[in-house]
């Protein structure tokens, strides 16, 4: 919950713990956003704090391992003026943080123990306070540390079978993920894959006393995957099928996706693409609205009034290297003439799935508060590397149909103040429509885990209530 350089004010992986990466965008002005259902003026109401499992549960001065300081810091956070927590119950090891049908346990780290209850109890301890809870789960990574630890590890059969096959580097040499990257994604193609995280879901859904599910890195690990044989059958059907192409079925494979790589601020992109570039984009972003409309259905299939979200990075001009279309299925990057997003394809419109959430929280990770406040963007309104302009943004592609919740990183982002960070708050605040979410409470009871090296409740107090 990385890397590049307009997403330098990051340096996301600094810290404890980290959300998402993004890409430089190609930005221009588009039309005023149609159909506003919710009034974007309009102040959101809710403030919620990120508490991701390992930083604060495993990490070296995280404090939820202690159920005395976890209700020392919920009632901080509940004098700070937060009104909900999102608590991370399946973290990337692929371990829940409570017992499971369908996975080990996560009892232990670096030398600290997680309390036999934990998810219970700061459940408990959040109701008492008035705090909804949110309960997260990373949804397609199944291990750490270049995959010898977590469920893949432990299940060698799964690894061989649903590991991630990614490009290695700029030869175009295919291998599998744990060979380049700490965490183990997996195929979100894969049925198997599906099934073992709608089962979780509904696990989660039907344990515990939650207000709402979020999915956290249900997507592609990047750009450079899914290059398995699966995928390439499974896109080769999927060209007969959408396009009447079966043609496709002679491909080079994987030289017609992306006929070679380059590495930009330390990732691995496309130099040239090839003839199917866009027609993959689709055919990616197609199986995550279907993994999304699944799930859904899993969660209310359960208990029906629970709320059903993501989080997602808001760079939405280069989502689509990770697979992921969260506009609304009634916004049609192909058709729209003022943004003109070169990689969309006919038919990628449809691929959106926000009509499939009941709310999103965006990473709207950046310094830059307003477009005023840089000469070069200041006659913009749609700019997605700045808090203003990425939230007007978000309200053109999803036509203000569910609520948004605007989202900051505390600690991974060099704010030069503390007044920053809560100038950042009261603004998100003030304009997204469902609230603002911070990530992460680790930053703001760590001092080693943020740039100012200060405890940051204050800052969030000033920023929620003034």
């Amino acid at each position: 919950m990385k890397k590049l350089i307009a997403y330098g004010l990051l340096l996301l992986g600094l810290f404890s713990c980290s959300k998402d990466k993004g890409q430089v965008p190609t930005v221009n002005q588009p039309k005023e956003p149609e159909d506003e259902n919710i009034d974007p003026s309009e102040p959101g109401k809710q403030a919620l704090v990120w508490v991701d499992a390992h930083s604060n549960v495993f990490g070296t001065y995280g404090k939820f391992s202690d159920k005395n300081e976890i209700v020392k810091i919920l009632d901080i956070l509940k004098d700070c003026g937060v009104t909900g927590l999102v608590v991370d119950v399946k973290p990337s090891t692929g371990y829940t943080m409570y017992q499971s049908s369908y996975t080990k346990e996560f009892l232990t780290q670096n030398g600290k123990t997680k309390p036999a209850d934990y998810v219970d109890f700061v459940i408990a301890e959040a109701k008492k306070r008035d705090l909804k809870v949110y309960l997260s789960i990373v949804t397609f990574v199944e291990g750490t540390t270049n995959g010898t630890v977590g469920y893949a590890a432990d299940n060698p059969d799964f690894k061989e079978k649903y590991e991630s096959i990614v490009v290695k580097n700029v030869q175009g040499e295919l291998g599998r993920i744990s060979q380049t990257a700490k965490n183990t994604f997996v195929n979100p193609a894969q049925p198997a894959v599906q099934e073992r995280a709608l089962n979780i879901i509904k696990e989660v859904v039907g344990k515990f006393p939650l207000d709402g599910l979020i999915l956290d890195y249900a997507r592609y690990t990047d750009i450079n995957a899914d290059f398995s044989d699966y995928s390439k059958d499974q896109f080769i059907e999927f060209m007969k099928t959408k396009y009447n192409d079966a043609s496709a079925a002679n491909m080079n494979f994987p030289t017609d996706i992306v006929s070679s790589w380059k590495e930009s601020s330390g990732q691995l992109v496309p130099s040239v693409t090839g003839k199917y570039y866009k027609q993959w984009l689709v055919y990616r972003a197609s199986v995550i609205q279907g993994f999304f409309k699944k799930a859904r259905q899993a969660a209310k299939s359960v208990k029906p009034n629970v709320d059903f979200g993501v989080y997602v990075g808001a760079w939405y001009s280069t989502y689509h290297y990770v697979g992921v279309n969260w506009a609304s299925k009634d916004y049609d990057p192909f058709q729209d003439f003022n943004l003109r997003f070169d990689w969309a394809y006919p038919g990628y419109g449809e691929t959106g799935y926000l009509e499939e959430l009941d709310l999103i929280l965006t990473g709207n990770y950046f310094t830059q508060v307003m477009l005023s406040e840089n000469s070069a963007t200041a006659a913009m309104k749609y700019h997605w590397w700045s808090i203003e302009g990425s939230l007007n943004g978000i309200e053109y592609i999803t036509k203000n149909k569910k609520p948004i919740y605007g989202s900051m990183d505390v600690g991974n982002i060099n704010y030069a103040s503390k007044a920053e960070i809560s100038r950042a708050i009261k603004y998100i605040m003030s304009r997204a429509s469902g609230g603002v979410m911070l990530f992460d409470v680790v930053h703001m009871y760590g001092p080693q885990y943020n740039y100012l090296k200060q405890e940051l409740f204050d800052a969030v107090k000033d920023g929620i209530k003034n």
